[in-house]
């Protein structure tokens, strides 16, 4: 959720459906998005979060965003090839208003990539209007990965794209040490700007429960449900030995189900989004220990522990840094190891206090809005001022 813009300033709509936030301060930033504002986990923990505080402090913000909620209905359907080419035309024009606007703005900050298919085109055009550009992104997404939805027009993807949309950029914005290292290779001016929570917002909804029973609960989103197939074995041997003293939930596909135990399964509703998480007594974010996964910013896990939720993740790239192992949760890494540790927080009430309590401190210390905002605000300065930014 975008935070509330100053007193005086307002959200509005611009042509094309981006939306900005008006300051009358010389310095402009135009942020370039896949998403709308409140859509998308990468974009809302990423910068989303911080265009408030940016206008705050003598920034206009103009967030320029590809897919409306007008277009969700097409964009994800798995069908409706024919309104999707007038979808992607559509698309085409907006980026080209982009880059003819871009020399208005003091920065522009692109936020994983300026348009869904093709080579860097629009990117590699503000390279030749010498825009000043931060790239920034959260994912291993030089690496084959496409939605469902969209599978069957995976052959108009270019994830070669990737390294040159860094090389181009002024300064890179990567969540992890791995996006890090892989993006030094291109271009030397890179930051490690991890994914932060605003814990002022993500505080524990207290509710009446309905149950007795332990919640044990994982988000994700359809595109990422098979990571919570991970869980399946040891989630089975935990419903045989616990039965009824547990219950499961999933957000983020409704459609799942598995014929071993019971699952309250969800789609992700941004409204219910932290009652829901709220609900959840232990997290659990299992992950493949693979390429893509390594690339991952541990989004999911952090949004357990900022509301105090005991977690348990797989030490995989950057959960290994967030999680130090019994203190502010544990990591586990085959079936045998997830039973123990899960079981563990089952037995005792007071461990799963202490370890959500430790949870959100370090939340609140390292991968927090309020530790995150000045790191935000001087890169902006500096180079809205052309000067060095690292």
């Amino acid at each position: 959720m975008t935070r509330p813009l100053g007193r005086g300033n307002k959200l509005k709509k611009e042509t094309g459906f981006s939306q900005n936030c008006r300051m009358s301060q010389r310095k402009r930033i135009l942020f370039i998005a896949p998403h709308r504002l409140d859509r998308a986990p990468s974009q809302r923990f990423r910068f989303e979060q911080y265009l408030s505080y940016l206008s705050e402090n003598g920034f206009e913000c103009t967030v320029s965003s590809l897919v409306s909620k007008e277009d969700d209905l097409v964009f994800y359907s798995k069908n409706m090839l024919f309104f999707k080419f007038f979808l992607f035309l559509k698309f085409f024009f907006r980026r080209i208003k982009d880059v003819l606007r871009a020399s208005k703005f003091d920065v522009v900050y692109i936020q994983r990539e300026m348009f869904f298919i093709g080579p860097p085109f629009f990117e590699y055009l503000l390279k030749l209007r010498d825009t000043k550009v931060v790239f920034d992104y959260d994912d291993s997404i030089w690496l084959p990965n496409v939605s469902e939805a969209n599978k069957n027009l995976n052959w108009l993807k270019s994830y070669s794209k990737t390294s040159k949309i860094i090389a181009y950029a002024d300064l890179i914005f990567a969540g992890n040490k791995y996006l890090s290292d892989y993006a030094s290779q291109f271009n030397k001016n890179v930051k490690i700007i991890p994914t932060t929570i605003d814990t002022k917002e993500y505080v524990r909804i207290e509710s009446d429960r309905e149950t007795s029973s332990i919640c044990i609960g994982w988000s994700g989103s359809i595109t990422t449900i098979q990571h919570f197939r991970f869980a399946e074995p040891f989630l089975k041997i935990i419903k045989e030995k616990y039965d009824d003293r547990v219950h499961f939930k999933a957000i983020g596909d409704k459609n799942y189900s598995n014929p071993y135990f019971d699952v309250t399964a969800l789609d992700w509703n941004k409204a219910d989004e932290l009652r829901e998480l709220s609900s959840f007594d232990i997290g659990i974010m299992p992950l493949p220990d693979d390429m893509w996964a390594k690339g991952k910013c541990g989004l999911k896990g952090l949004q357990y522990m900022a509301l105090e939720i005991p977690t348990i993740m797989s030490p995989v790239g950057v959960n290994e840094e967030i999680i130090q192992d019994g203190v502010n949760g544990f990591l586990a890494t085959d079936v045998n190891e997830w039973v123990e540790k899960i079981s563990l927080l089952i037995e005792s009430e007071e461990l799963r206090r202490e370890m959500g309590k430790n949870a959100r401190q370090t939340v609140v210390d390292k991968y927090s809005f309020e530790a995150l905002k000045n790191v935000y605000l001087d890169v902006f300065k500096k180079m809205s001022d052309n000067k060095s930014t690292l």
